[in-house]
């Protein structure tokens, strides 16, 4: 119950401070939104573009053949062959992602192997290539060198520990 007095408690302190260090809270808001706005504009054509490759990857079955290829490697590790495609598909959407965790509740229920793996991985990795497009375009870096293989690299050792962990729990 206390969770739903944070927001206004901060924000009530936010306004305090701002008026013992007579700062002009409303001023340095609008500033801010402004500044928001110049941000959206300069990073929504890499957006664009990561959301229209992640449907190009997805629709062209390219992803099904990754999943196929790495299978046999998932398997001897430990991880379940069902969540190949999941795997495959969460460093580029987080949506997609979401809505086959969704279809994996489905048909092999919230309490199963593969729903705990699959939970657990959504908690530990994340979408690489929508994060590399909004924090590089916003920083001006053309030059990626090795930041998406490592990316990729700790988004498969998570969710390798990530398996290994509910395997034992």
């Amino acid at each position: 119950m206390m969770s739903n007095f944070i927001l206004p408690i901060i924000l009530i302190l936010l306004l305090i401070y701002c008026f013992v260090k007579k700062v002009n809270a409303y001023d340095h808001f609008i500033c801010g939104a402004k500044g928001s706005v110049d941000l959206c504009i300069n990073t929504f054509p890499y957006l664009v573009a990561i959301f229209v490759l992640v449907e190009l990857f997805k629709a062209s079955g390219l992803s099904s053949e990754i999943a196929k290829l790495v299978s046999p490697i998932f398997n001897f590790l430990g991880i379940p062959s069902e969540l190949v495609d999941f795997m495959v598909i969460r460093p580029f959407s987080g949506s997609g992602s979401m809505a086959m965790l969704k279809d994996l509740y489905m048909s092999y229920g919230p309490d199963s192997y593969v729903s705990h793996c699959a939970s657990v991985i959504v908690s530990a990795t994340d979408t690489v290539f929508y994060i590399v497009a909004v924090y590089f375009s916003t920083v001006k870096i053309k030059k990626l060198k090795g930041t998406i293989p490592l990316a990729l690299l700790s988004c498969f050792i998570g969710s390798l520990i990530a398996c290994f962990i509910c395997r034992f729990i």
